[in-house]
């Protein structure tokens, strides 16, 4: 277990040390649970009053911070601690053991799939004919990449993530545990003689550079093209994707959300957790959805809507305290 000075962790980070501690650091911790062995943060000023209370010797803080660290602990100011705590997580990670076979035996590998220098293919996982995998890509145990799927350079499928056909996958993107990529899109239609009538999904979903998809989320195949998410999106676990959905760069979905088939988001969207998308929805740059939202109609950029059904902040924070006051007095 490698131990970190005050000096050692500064040089990484660039800030400037307050303060002065003989300890050294060997993980970091939350800033209640902490020890005089492990470094924190305080990225807030609503946290600034647990300091007292800590038991860490090290803090990141951001520049603003008006405390002092106090005998023999030290803050290390910096322009962003939440920034800076990537990179002391990064720091401190642990290190797992890769296996030192390229392409475990029992894994099966259809001998027209193409496989980059590097990549690594665990035990049990089924590459499809015709698969195209990039240099050092990770598949771990038990994946699936059916026929003519790609992934790109430096990509990690986890353990049972599925893409099925012809889905392409960026480049420095992670599918984490069950994730399933290119699943029929829920589509039927009434039908005399067999009551739901299933529309065919003969599309595909793009995937694109250095996304994270989260653990049990499906991003569902077009019904006539692409299900596309953008470069930088972030996907969070549990998560509904529908068929021929368009997600534009940097956009951020909490747990248990849903986007109903062909919704479009702009760039930087920041949707909260269980929030519902209408079909046919479009939500424009920058817009941000409340946690629990049911949207049902166009949201334009930059704006803030909350509530079920969603209306813009203000006003739905305005109903609120209106239905508050009706209690009270009723």
């Amino acid at each position: 277990m490698k131990l970190y000075s005050v000096l050692e962790i500064n040089a990484l980070l660039q800030g400037c040390i307050i303060g002065d501690t003989s300890y050294s650091v060997s993980s970091p911790e939350q800033i209640e649970n902490a020890d005089n062995s492990q470094i924190t943060f305080i990225g807030s000023k609503k946290y600034e009053k647990l300091w007292a209370g800590s038991k860490a010797s090290i803090a990141i803080v951001n520049n603003d911070i008006s405390i002092s660290p106090g005998e023999n602990r030290a803050f290390i100011k910096v322009a962003n601690a939440d920034l800076a705590m990537c990179q002391i997580l990064e720091l401190f990670a642990p290190v797992y053991e890769q296996s030192d076979i390229d392409i475990h035996p029992s894994a099966s590998v259809h001998p027209t799939a193409i496989i980059g220098q590097g990549t690594r293919i665990g035990a049990g996982a089924y590459i499809g004919p015709k698969v195209q995998l990039g240099d050092h890509v990770i598949i771990y145990p038990n994946a699936t990449i059916l026929d003519h799927s790609t992934v790109g350079t430096n990509s990690t499928v986890w353990s049972g993530v599925v893409i099925r056909e012809n889905c392409h996958i960026g480049a420095n993107t992670i599918l984490h545990p069950n994730a399933t990529i290119g699943a029929d899109g829920f589509g039927f239609r009434p039908c005399p003689e067999r009551g739901l009538a299933k529309i065919p999904q003969i599309g595909n979903v793009i995937i694109g550079d250095w996304v994270e998809i989260g653990a049990g989320a499906c991003v569902d195949r077009g019904k006539f093209s692409s299900t596309i998410v953008g470069d930088g999106c972030k996907i969070d676990n549990l998560v509904q994707i529908g068929h021929n959905s368009i997600l534009g760069k940097f956009c951020i979905i909490a747990g248990n959300s849903g986007l109903a088939g062909s919704v479009t988001l702009g760039n930087g969207v920041v949707i909260g957790g269980g929030a519902s998308i209408k079909d046919h929805t479009t939500i424009g740059d920058g817009a941000t959805i409340g946690a629990g939202s049911g949207v049902a109609g166009d949201v334009h950029a930059g704006k803030t809507y909350l509530g079920y059904p969603a209306a813009e902040a203000r006003t739905t924070l305005k109903q609120w305290a209106s239905l508050k006051k009706l209690a009270v007095n009723s």
